[in-house]
């Protein structure tokens, strides 16, 4: 890193972020940033970034005739399947010992083994819980959509930004094959009416995360017979609602997992048949053709499954703050985001706010989320973020104490950064930020954020190159 104690980063800006598949076609760089440590969401990140989800959510709202939650299945590895629920602090502990085990992790999410939103309480207590502890790592939620409109703005709040709903159907007719019952407003539903509410429940949803621009994939289980011919019509559906990514899985109906299709005789489509229904869907939507139908604990890079070395008994003890872990795991990402180059001596870490995720278009004392930078000589790459406690509530509701308390917390987050980019900054955070050493900077107010940063650098790295020869003339 930098001099000091602070983190040498260099970027790489044309050749590390994914350039194909779902994440390449014409779109903007918040969303290309967006995607790009996440292993699921991006063709390429899924080699160097690892998952884990959090099985804090038993119940389920809906019946699929596909699943059958089960528990203590150390051999089986598809959704539905853990080896024990978590409670939301222990889930909060394990996340923890995973982050410092596995410095490549870049994202949590909660899957199961029923709904997360069927288990509200559980569910959002765990991301709270998660969003404080563990400030640098992404959340996800996936979901069969049942309960997700009421759900988005909390979910936002959290700043939860990637959402799967498990969509097959648009049409009750067929839905109604796929599903027993329907658990919805304290009413039991099934057949047509009960698929039908799923579907506008899922489209609402769908709608209102895209309105707030949360990322979301679309899962649909491919089942021969019933949803083959389908697909296509969802697919096509949910491009004109501005979902990100489809992901079209086999259906896994084998007698022994005791599923309503596994014991009836619904066979499991052939690899050429998803490999056709891919192809067509792939028109209207980009695909994802590297999903490993991953258990609901799963834990470590996708395609493998590191679950039963974090089992709660086996937790080691918390042996360090997790602000440690944090900067840590900082530095490896920004190797595996730059390639390496972060380890350059020219090269440093930077926070900017940004609500755009294009622009430097933040007041500092309005963020409740930093991207951190790493920049050099060729270039700048987003690398992380860290969520912050909100340092300003406007001047009718501060109050000292919790301000100062906020901003003392806003800048041991960012304690390893040379330089905080924001539109504006008040004096006495800029007074703080200097006495930390970090640089506030605002200079750069409104303009684009990578051609901000690297303008930045190119001053700094020549007034540094100006007073070493100083020095070395002195």
């Amino acid at each position: 890193m930098s001099s000091s104690a602070k983190t040498n980063t260099k970027s790489c800006a044309s050749s590390c972020h994914p350039s194909s598949g779902a994440a390449s076609a014409g779109l903007n760089r918040a969303t290309l940033d967006k995607v790009a440590q996440h292993p699921c969401y991006s063709p390429t990140a899924h080699h160097r970034y690892a998952r884990m989800h959090l099985a804090v959510a038993p119940a389920c709202n809906v019946q699929c005739h596909y699943c059958n939650r089960k528990f203590d299945c150390a051999n089986e590895s598809r959704p539905g399947v853990v080896s024990e629920v978590l409670s939301p602090n222990d889930a909060i502990r394990k996340a923890k010992a995973v982050a410092a085990a596995i410095p490549q992790l870049s994202v949590i999410g909660i899957a199961g083994p029923g709904d997360p939103l069927a288990n509200p309480t559980r569910t959002f207590d765990t991301l709270e819980g998660l969003r404080s502890a563990l400030p640098d790592v992404k959340l996800c939620v996936s979901t069969n959509g049942l309960a997700l409109p009421a759900s988005v703005d909390a979910l936002v709040k959290l700043g939860v930004d990637h959402v799967t709903i498990t969509m097959n159907a648009i049409d009750a007719h067929v839905s109604a094959n796929i599903y027993d019952w329907f658990y919805f407003e304290g009413r039991r539903l099934q057949g047509r009416q009960g698929a039908q509410l799923l579907i506008d429940q899922q489209i609402e949803g769908l709608r209102k995360l895209v309105e707030r621009g949360v990322l979301v994939k679309i899962n649909s289980v491919l089942i021969p017979g019933i949803n083959d011919a389908h697909l296509p019509e969802v697919s096509d559906a949910i491009r004109g609602m501005g979902a990100f990514l489809h992901n079209i899985m086999p259906l896994i109906a084998r007698p022994e997992h005791g599923t309503f299709f596994g014991l009836n005789g619904q066979r499991e489509p052939l690899p050429y048949e998803l490999d056709q229904v891919r192809d067509l869907c792939g028109g209207s939507m980009p695909q994802m053709s590297h999903c490993q139908q991953c258990r609901a604990d799963a834990v470590g890079m996708l395609g493998e499954d590191r679950s039963q070395e974090f089992n709660l008994e086996q937790l080691p003890p918390q042996s360090e703050p997790y602000h440690n872990t944090m900067q840590r795991r900082t530095r490896i990402q920004a190797a595996l985001s730059t390639q390496g180059a972060s380890e350059d001596e020219d090269a440093c870490l930077v926070a900017v706010a940004s609500e755009s995720g294009e622009a430097i278009d933040q007041h500092f004392g309005h963020a409740r989320r930093f991207h951190i930078y790493a920049v050099s000589s060729e270039g700048a790459v987003r690398v992380g973020e860290r969520h912050v406690p909100l340092y300003c509530h406007g001047a009718s509701e501060c109050d000292e104490s919790e301000q100062h308390n906020n901003l003392m917390t806003v800048l041991d987050l960012l304690s390893d950064v040379d330089a905080v980019f924001c539109a504006r900054v008040g004096m006495a955070p800029w007074q703080q930020l200097e006495e930390a050493g970090i640089a506030p900077v605002v200079d750069h107010a409104w303009q684009p954020i990578r051609e901000s940063l690297q303008s930045w650098w190119s001053q700094r790295a020549t007034a540094i190159s100006r007073s070493a020869i100083r020095r070395g003339v002195a």
